[in-house]
């Protein structure tokens, strides 16, 4: 693949696992003020999603379109971040996943809006507005959750130990991606990395949570090396699909 179909299908994916892994919230949120809010986080990653995945069939040439990019891959064939496929937990854990990933995701895509590549651009510009949301969203409820009850706040710190492990992914560069920035297209990762920390650290300390030390981070998603998580996943999403190849509704 090209670099630029591999830096699109990373973006790509990683906005529709995290999308379907919010997606699972609908009908089982605490509150239904809360259940209808995460169903529209999921709504704003699965319509990047789509944007993505048309640019990447554009890109590729060979006639594949949204559709058949979500659907008809297999697990080895996505390139989603690790942290974008984790299980949703509860509620603690969902809102910290999403505040490590809003924390990067908004700085990520003002950045993007400024690539050389018009198509991405304006990906970015729609999506940076999108996340500002997001992140706002997800910083007041990991503060409400950290700072709140000793249960919460326990079940808050419990799911920053366990998903640190997967932020050091966020920042990765291979020859694809440097390629890229050095062509314009895509941001530098490493001049988004203050900022991230700086907004994680903030809630943090708001929350009254401490960032463990990280000795072995995670990583693989952006090469196709996935956990479990995501095979199970992607059977649940693409069963019906694949069971009616070429269905209208």
């Amino acid at each position: 693949m090209s670099p630029l179909l591999t830096y699109t299908l990373r973006l790509a994916d990683t906005a529709l696992i995290l999308g379907h892994r919010l997606s699972e919230w609908s009908g089982h949120g605490p509150t239904l003020e809360e259940d209808i809010a995460l169903s529209n986080l999921a709504l704003d990653l699965i319509g990047q999603a789509r944007l993505l995945y048309d640019y990447a069939g554009q890109i590729e040439g060979k006639g594949r379109d949204e559709d058949a990019f979500a659907y008809l891959r297999d697990d080895k064939d996505f390139y989603n971040l690790l942290l974008a496929e984790q299980p949703n937990g509860d509620f603690a854990f969902t809102l910290v996943r999403h505040l490590i990933f809003s924390a990067f995701a908004h700085p990520f895509f003002a950045a993007l809006a400024a690539s050389t590549d018009p198509i991405l651009a304006g990906i970015g510009a729609k999506a940076e507005k999108e996340m500002a949301y997001h992140l706002r969203h997800a910083s007041e409820w990991v503060i409400r959750l950290g700072d709140g009850t000793k249960d919460s706040h326990q079940r808050a710190q419990d799911a920053v130990d366990e998903l640190m492990i997967y932020a050091n992914e966020l920042f990765e560069i291979d020859e694809t991606d440097d390629t890229l920035i050095k062509s314009g297209v895509a941001p530098d990762p490493d001049k988004i990395k203050a900022i991230f920390l700086a907004t994680v650290e903030g809630v943090f300390h708001q929350a009254t949570l401490k960032a463990p030390a990280v000795h072995h981070p995670q990583t693989g998603g952006r090469k196709g090396v996935h956990s479990e998580h995501l095979s199970h996943l992607l059977n649940e999403m693409q069963s019906l699909h694949r069971a009616h190849p070429g269905a209208k509704w």
